[in-house]
């Protein structure tokens, strides 16, 4: 099953693994179907907060709330920095408690949304690996099996059988490697934009309070009975 130059190519190998390399594709078509939907998600949102938040700090310092709405709104559909943002300044009229829990609702839907598919990375990397651990299981019973039938026992069969029964482990790790690296990867992604939001959005909510934009605890309460 080798070519001239004694190298075996990928679907040689592929049947080598035997039946468990099919859920091991399946895997491997998963993994990299969720890591390009992530990828073209990632650039198409803009997650870049540190360049919307000084137009937005000049405009709440100055008292142009509106001004700040109206550059947001356009930016909200491909920045879901502009989104939180957004959100934060249509809102800046509640009491801080509230704006702040709006905000956070905002925020967390946007990072729920970045890490869509996430959960399903992890899995595959765990399946991934416990497949070719049971793929070479089931390669070693097949091999020893034929040692067990051989009427005469020699290095080759031993070698061959161990040689085919390791294809499986091999490709599992690959793809729980790939896998996992890509969710640690974009799971930064996800984390630095959270944190990143959380810091300017606090920076913001204490610059309406700093002008009294705010309502205090109460404020907003109709007058006790």
């Amino acid at each position: 099953m080798e070519n001239g130059s004694g190298v075996l190519s990928l679907w040689e190998l592929f049947k080598l693994g035997g039946v468990f390399m099919w859920p091991l594709l399946g895997f491997s078509t998963a993994a990299l179907g969720i890591i390009l939907d992530r990828c073209v998600f990632l650039l198409y949102h803009r997650l870049r907060v540190d360049a919307l938040a000084p137009r937005v700090l000049s405009s709440i310092e100055g008292g142009k709330i509106a001004e700040a709405a109206a550059f947001l709104e356009p930016l909200q559909k491909r920045s879901m920095a502009a989104r939180v943002l957004l959100c934060l300044v249509n809102h800046a009229e509640l009491p801080e408690g509230r704006l702040e829990k709006a905000v956070e609702t905002e925020a967390q839907g946007c990072v729920n949304a970045l890490e869509a598919g996430f959960g399903f990375l992890t899995a595959i990397s765990s399946l991934a690996s416990l497949t070719g651990f049971l793929g070479t299981v089931s390669g070693m019973i097949g091999a020893f099996r034929s040692i067990a039938e051989a009427v005469e026992v020699n290095a080759q069969i031993v070698a061959n059988g161990i040689y085919e029964a390791l294809i499986t482990t091999v490709f599992g790790l690959i793809i729980a490697i790939v896998s996992m690296a890509a969710y640690y990867i974009l799971s930064s992604v996800a984390d630095r934009f959270a944190v990143r939001t959380e810091q300017t959005c606090s920076e913001l909510i204490t610059a309406l309070a700093r002008r009294g934009d705010l309502k205090g605890p109460g404020k907003d309460q109709g007058p006790a009975p």
